[in-house]
């Protein structure tokens, strides 16, 4: 297949450990296990993990084998049983960066309109709370619109989160995650509840979406041809209790395109993730069945 002909736009130079520039995020000796005693669960091993500022880098793995777990270490929701994590340079504790998330379904509230739950982050994380109730709601209203009009949902800003479909809300729930600007945005799974061409017009949506904010980006998916359109980075995981095992730079330009997908290339590059995912499942012990993602 001939190659396509774009404007292409590098992505930022890599070391030969896969970073650049100054590190966002840090796993140094991080575990995890859920339980105690005979109840125990490891869900994680001893993992090391660095992530450069403004890089995007996916996990990938066998089901259950801490892909999730890593990403709720970097948000703070889980706590390591051993070792650090730093993010912007403190323990995640001292919560140093702001961060963004989203989910496989997204979490809208009902009640609210569509254009209410993208605000709602402004009224929350400081500093935008305080200037929110400066009267400056004008303003952010103004901000959402905006983010909304740049991936379709222009107009749809008073409608209700049941009004809207699967694709438009997940469009949504995105925007919402980045609209207080956060220098880390954490996908679990963003699109894997989406039909395939929904998911595709999405890749191409975030693309644009790092390519203009450019935040540290940590994506968890089960589809490589994802990991390999959107990342700059891909770490292959092994089976629970997971670590990681293969650590490789994307070297695709930017922007990328679908039809990039089918290229020999691109295909070499997922066949070889899948036999990593084949062989590390292979590997897995009987008992490892399904834990924590």
């Amino acid at each position: 297949m001939n190659r396509m002909h774009v404007k292409q736009l590098a992505p930022p130079p890599l070391d030969h450990a896969g970073q650049s520039g100054p590190i966002a995020v840090e796993l140094s000796d991080a575990s995890v296990t859920f339980g105690r005693g005979d109840r125990a669960v490891p869900a994680l091993s001893t993992t090391s993990l660095r992530i450069a500022d403004g890089d995007f880098l996916a996990l990938v793995g066998p089901s259950g084998c801490g892909k999730s777990t890593i990403l709720r270490l970097v948000g703070g929701l889980v706590r390591p049983s051993t070792g650090v994590v730093v993010v912007g340079g403190r323990e995640v504790a001292a919560k140093a960066l702001r961060i963004g998330m989203a989910f496989q379904n997204p979490t809208m509230l009902p009640w609210m309109t569509i254009e209410q739950n993208v605000l709602l982050p402004l009224k929350i994380v400081e500093p935008f709370r305080s200037e929110f109730r400066q009267k400056r709601r004008n303003a952010f209203r103004d901000k959402a619109h905006a983010l909304l009009d740049q991936v379709g949902l222009g107009g749809f800003g008073p409608r209700y989160p049941w009004q809207l479909s699967g694709g438009m809300l997940q469009r949504a729930n995105l925007y919402r995650a980045l609209i207080h600007e956060p220098r880390l945005l954490l996908l679990d799974e963003p699109f894997g509840a989406l039909d395939q061409f929904t998911r595709e017009e999405l890749w191409s949506t975030l693309q644009t979406l790092w390519v203009t904010h450019r935040p540290t980006v940590l994506l968890v998916t089960h589809d490589l041809r994802e990991a390999g359109f959107l990342a700059n980075r891909i770490c292959v995981m092994s089976a629970r209790p997971g670590r990681v095992i293969d650590d490789s730079s994307v070297p695709f330009q930017r922007p990328r395109t679908i039809q990039m997908t089918f290229e020999a290339d691109f295909v070499a590059l997922n066949q070889r993730l899948r036999d990593l995912i084949v062989n590390a499942r292979s590997a897995g012990t009987p008992e490892g069945g399904h834990g924590p993602a």
